[in-house]
């Protein structure tokens, strides 16, 4: 049986003016250059979050008493609507290795711009990315490609599992390095994701990106015959 989670009471300025409802989403905190020090802002804010369990491994380091064994969890958490997170933890026990993780999971949360970027599709409806976007973290690079609609997710098991959890249903995917490194996967996925929010441009992702479906539409229409 679970246990009920405690009253979550803010620490920080940010924490509080989110509990008296001044701030309603965690797109105004990043508007003010403001990072989430608290995880029970993107509990508040976003209540559809899920958590899902990566992998869990054993690590062992060298001290002067001996080695030292530890397990260190990989947790995933996002709400299938643009926001998704990943945090690492480490303890002497797997439960408390995977709250930690968790909860910093929950304070890593991304902001994904969700749209329809494919010049095959062009249904201008939030299904896919909007633009291509690369993402690197150690030795891992990941690109990732807008699909039409209906193709679904073309990626490995943790891009995909990723993908989802901030709500993209179709996707092309390409990645290099050593990929079988779960955490570089995981998180060189959510850098591609966020580099979205680190371009300049104006307006809305939306409207760019069926501006683009139209432009590539006109440009392979045939010339007329004279």
């Amino acid at each position: 049986m679970e246990e009920p989670k405690a009253e979550w009471i803010p620490k920080t300025s940010i924490g509080r003016r989110v509990k008296a409802g001044e701030i309603l989403s965690i797109e105004e905190i990043y508007a003010l250059g403001k990072p989430l020090l608290e995880e029970g802002i993107a509990d508040h804010l976003l209540p559809g979050l899920t958590d899902e369990t990566l992998d869990i491994m054993n690590t062992q380091r060298m001290t002067d008493c001996g080695r030292k064994a530890q397990f260190r969890a990989i947790v995933l958490v996002g709400d299938h609507n643009g926001h998704v997170g990943i945090g690492a933890g480490k303890s002497e026990e797997v439960r408390p290795a995977i709250e930690t993780a968790a909860r910093n999971a929950r304070r890593n949360i991304v902001c994904v711009p969700i749209g329809c970027g494919s010049w095959e599709c062009g249904c201008k409806t939030r299904h896919s990315l909007p633009i291509q976007a690369i993402g690197k973290n150690g030795s891992v690079e990941v690109t990732l490609k807008p699909a039409p609609r209906g193709l679904g997710v073309a990626a490995n098991p943790v891009v995909r599992k990723v993908l989802m959890a901030a709500g993209i249903k179709d996707a092309w995917s390409f990645s290099r390095g050593h990929t079988e490194n779960v955490y570089n996967m995981a998180m060189a996925t959510t850098d591609a994701l966020d580099s979205l929010n680190r371009m300049r441009y104006r307006g809305d992702w939306k409207e760019m990106a069926s501006a683009e479906v139209e432009k590539k539409a006109v440009a392979e229409e045939p010339a007329p015959v004279a």
